[in-house]
C-alpha cells in the first residue's frame, strides 16, 4: 500500500471513530465475558498500557487489580468519554498515537491491545505499531492483543470480493485482504472503517517477524460464533 494513502486512512480512522463515539461507546459499555480471561497476565504491581483504550471498557475489570494503569487512543471523543466515565481518574486516559508512543523503553510490564491492529493500514504500518509496543515493553513483559476473525463472518467475502474487483480496475487502493466495513448509526449516517482481515497464521507471522515469542495463540467466541476474535500472548 502507498504511503501516503496509509497516512490517510489512519487520519479517517481516527475521524470516523470521532464522528461515532458516542454510539459505538455505547455498543461496549460492557466487557466482553471472553475478555476476563485474558486479565490472568497482570500482577500486582504491574505498569500497564491499555494501547487503543476506546472508552475505557477494559480499566472496568484491571482497575480491581493492584497497577499502574494508563489507557490511551488516537481518538479524543473516545477518550473524553473514558474521562467522564472514570472522573477521579481521568489522568489515566490520554489522547496519543500508537505509531509514535511518548513512552521511555522498556517501561510497561503487559500491553493490551483490544481490536485494534486489524485498523492499522499497511504491513509497514503494522510493524511498526508492534515495534513500538514492543520497544515500551520491559524484558519479558506480555504483549495481550486480539483482532478480529473477519473470516467468520459472511458477509465478509463480499467486501473481500468487492475490493479485488475495485483493486483489479485501479478503482481501490487497498492492499489485498483489506475491506472498508461499514457502521451505519442510528441517524443513518454510515462510516466506512478500514479494516484488514488477519487469519490466525498471518497474524502469528506478523508477530514473530517483531521479534515476540508467541506464547498462546488461538480464538475465542462471542455468541454463536466459536471463532469471533483471534487472542495472541506474546512475550518480549
Amino acid at each position: 500500500m502507498d504511503e501516503k494513502y496509509a497516512e490517510y486512512l489512519l487520519i479517517e480512522g481516527r475521524k470516523d471513530y470521532d464522528s461515532i463515539a458516542k454510539e459505538f461507546s455505547d455498543s461496549r459499555a460492557f466487557l466482553w465475558e471472553e475478555l476476563v480471561p485474558l486479565a490472568r497476565h497482570i500482577e500486582s504491581g504491574d505498569k500497564v498500557l491499555d494501547l487503543g483504550c476506546g472508552n475505557g471498557r477494559l480499566f472496568g475489570l484491571l482497575r480491581e487489580k493492584n497497577i499502574n494503569y494508563f489507557g490511551i487512543d488516537s481518538s479524543e471523543e473516545l477518550i473524553k468519554i473514558a474521562k467522564e466515565k472514570y472522573p477521579e481518574e481521568s489522568h489515566k486516559f490520554s489522547t496519543a498515537e500508537a505509531l509514535n508512543l511518548s513512552f521511555p523503553e522498556n517501561y510497561f510490564n503487559k500491553i493490551y491491545c483490544i481490536a485494534v491492529l486489524h485498523h492499522i493500514p499497511s504491513e509497514k504500518f503494522r510493524l511498526k505499531f508492534l515495534e513500538e509496543a514492543k520497544r515500551v515493553l520491559k524484558p519479558k513483559g506480555i504483549l495481550v492483543l486480539t483482532v478480529w476473525n473477519l473470516w467468520s463472518k459472511k458477509e465478509t467475502l463480499w467486501f473481500l470480493l468487492k475490493y479485488t474487483i475495485l483493486r483489479f480496475f485501479g478503482k481501490s487502493k487497498l492492499d489485498p485482504k483489506d475491506i472498508l466495513y461499514p457502521w451505519k448509526g442510528s441517524q443513518g449516517k454510515k462510516t466506512e472503517r478500514y479494516f484488514h482481515c488477519f487469519d490466525k497464521k498471518e497474524l502469528e507471522k506478523l508477530i514473530k517477524k517483531t521479534g515476540f515469542y508467541i506464547r498462546d495463540i488461538g480464538f475465542f467466541s462471542r455468541g454463536k460464533n466459536k471463532k469471533a476474535n483471534i487472542y495472541l500472548v506474546a512475550e518480549k
